[in-house]
């Protein structure tokens, strides 16, 4: 039985949130390559935890400016909210993928424009 926000294992109810959520994923994962509902809690908690050391969560006054990934010139671009171009790409995948793992290292988000400039959707990592 997959978990979620609402329904999780009792052993995550200290962890932070944003923690308890990222190891609700990864236990859900687990479970679905086949591994034991325990022993799936106790690495998911384990990776969580880690993931959570790695990824501080930074406090609002130093949270970082939204990424946007939107059609530049003859490709794609992310760049900060405001309008600070951070990076090129050739293909839209590439530069998604680039905002993607710069905004979950920054815990801000990532939002995808399509190339008549409309959000086709948002990744939040905050």
């Amino acid at each position: 039985m997959p978990w979620n926000k609402r329904d999780y294992p009792v052993s995550m109810k200290n962890l932070e949130p944003r923690v308890r959520e990222k190891a609700i994923d990864i236990a859900n994962a687990l479970l679905d390559e086949g591994y034991e509902e325990g022993r799936a809690i106790a690495i998911a908690t384990a990776k969580a935890k880690e993931w959570g050391e790695e990824h501080p969560k930074h406090p609002p006054e130093g949270r970082r400016a939204k990424l946007h990934v939107v059609p530049h010139e003859d490709g794609w671009a992310v760049k900060e909210e405001g309008g600070a171009l951070r990076y090129q790409a050739d293909t839209k995948l590439e530069a998604v993928d680039q905002a993607k793992e710069w905004a979950s290292d920054a815990n801000t988000s990532a939002i995808v424009h399509r190339k008549d400039g409309t959000v086709e959707m948002s990744h939040n990592y905050s």
